[in-house]
């Protein structure tokens, strides 16, 4: 298995997100993306989102809007114990040298340092966390 960091580099490449940093947070079960807003709309009959987000840590003037088919909604319990009510999307993960389907819920992180969250799910059974490093896995060009 490989180590990362408790903060890594990431890509969305399916979103159009090149890079992102993400905290890995193996105290949260699900991953997370951030959105400041969300549409729904239907395409060939299926539930989509158009998912409105800020992608640079520190900076809410720069944004990017992409679309994913909803894969459910569920009842996710925040760090505060609130709980919220949040599309669940899936899409791949490019994240050190592994590319594979993750899903994220999408939810407003402006006032959180990181736009995702990289939960223990989608580590399971590929990373284990140093969280005395970061970046283990290096900058994505």
């Amino acid at each position: 298995m490989q180590t990362l960091g408790w903060r890594e580099w990431g890509a969305l490449p399916a979103l159009g997100i090149d890079k992102i940093k993400m905290k890995v947070d193996t105290g949260a079960k699900t991953s997370c993306l951030h959105a400041f807003r969300l549409e729904s709309f239907e395409k060939d009959g299926k539930p989509w989102v158009r998912i409105y987000l800020h992608p640079h840590q520190n900076d809410n003037q720069t944004e990017q809007i992409c679309e994913s088919p909803v894969l459910e909604q569920r009842c996710v319990r925040d760090s505060g114990g609130h709980e919220e009510l949040r599309y669940v999307i899936e899409t791949d993960l490019h994240v050190a040298d592994q590319r594979f389907k993750v899903e994220l819920t999408l939810t407003n992180r402006d006032s959180m340092r990181f736009r995702m969250l990289l939960g223990r799910q989608a580590m399971e059974g590929r990373f284990v966390v140093d969280p005395q490093q970061s970046y283990v896995s290096g900058q994505i060009d």
